[in-house]
């Protein structure tokens, strides 16, 4: 993962890092579910042909077992403090150790030994991305969770205010055309007299983890990870339905894409409905699931009347969950319960 920052450069930025939103959380979790289900599966598979690959998967389903009960109580707090020494910054600290190891294991010691593996190939794919996923989330820089990601567009000026997404210094064009008119002497690139210059605070978790842009990797991780699920597993598997719904909420939180969340949920959906392979009990129920949340995901960003808007409040639009997601705790879940396809028949 590269050198980390010393603890010297921990500490003092006036940001906080909000928790996770009620619905992330929900796809989070129920992603999460899945992909340890499945991990336990394969790491008991694997005990006698490849021993060494079988620990591990263990120890990911470890750590995933971990992150996700971190990851609960992050769900509780209203806000992630990060500038004191407090329980949630210890929190903080948790989930970006538990997600640089996991990350770790799976980078050097799963991703090069899964070539003959199907299944667990697109798991460990999926992981991966997930882990970065985490990264953006709790760790990226600059923070995904302020107001949003920043245009760099140039918008013309009607007088309501300074344009924020600009730079400090004015651009060329904003600039007196002939420096003979007057205003202040200075050397281009300098600054006025008496002013420092800033140094921009890094994250208290810079000694875990370098403070960077995150979104790339993230992003590429996702999209292949997506498409090696879209050929090799079918469209009602529940792994290949894990990666589109998390790569979904990863579009509408982290890049503010909700036009291509929902397009990439809607997709999914049909796919599992087009979907002839047969599924055992245990898949049936766990598709259903994830179906429900990827019907819900169709929808988020869209107002009453359906035209693209903003994140619908908690709440609104209120339809009953489905029994498995209320089992799972998912309480977020108020999409109809969107079932697969009766041509998915069990083959029990």
């Amino acid at each position: 993962m590269g050198n980390t920052s010393s603890m010297g450069c921990e500490l003092t930025s006036t940001e906080q890092i909000k928790a996770l939103p009620g619905f992330l959380f929900t796809v989070l979790m129920a992603s999460s579910d899945v992909d340890q289900k499945f991990l336990g599966q394969f790491a008991k598979n694997t005990g006698n042909d490849n021993p060494f690959l079988s620990s591990m998967l263990y120890k990911v389903l470890g750590l995933s077992v971990i992150l996700s009960k971190k990851l609960v109580r992050a769900r509780r707090l209203r806000r992630l403090d990060t500038t004191r020494d407090t329980k949630s910054l210890q929190l903080y600290h948790h989930i970006i150790w538990l997600s640089r190891e996991g990350l770790v294991i799976i980078e050097q010691y799963i991703l090069p030994m899964v070539a003959d593996y199907v299944e667990l190939k697109v798991l460990a794919f999926k992981l991966r991305a997930s882990f970065y996923h985490i990264f953006v989330l709790f760790h990226n820089q600059p923070s995904i969770n302020q107001t949003a990601i920043p245009s760099f567009t140039a918008s013309p000026n009607k007088g309501k205010g300074v344009d924020r997404s600009s730079s400090i210094r004015a651009s060329p064009s904003h600039e007196n055309a002939n420096p003979m008119e007057g205003g202040p002497v200075r050397q281009p690139g300098s600054l006025p007299p008496g002013l420092a210059p800033v140094s921009i605070p890094k994250p208290s978790a810079s000694f875990l983890l370098p403070a960077t842009d995150y979104i790339p990797i993230a992003s590429a991780c996702f999209s292949e990870a997506a498409i090696l699920a879209d050929s090799l597993l079918s469209g009602s598997h529940p792994i290949r339905l894990s990666v589109k719904m998390e790569y979904a909420a990863y579009l509408y939180d982290c890049l503010h894409d909700g036009e291509g969340s929902r397009k990439l949920a809607q997709q999914s959906i049909r796919d599992v409905y087009n979907a002839q392979e047969g599924m055992d009990d245990d898949m049936f129920e766990d598709a259903a699931v994830l179906v429900g949340i990827l019907g819900k995901m169709m929808k988020r960003g869209l107002g009453s009347s359906g035209t693209s808007g903003s994140t619908p409040r908690n709440g609104s639009a209120a339809t009953p969950s489905t029994p498995r997601g209320r089992d799972r705790g998912y309480s977020d879940l108020s999409a109809p319960p969107a079932l697969p396809s009766p041509v998915m028949r069990n083959a029990i």
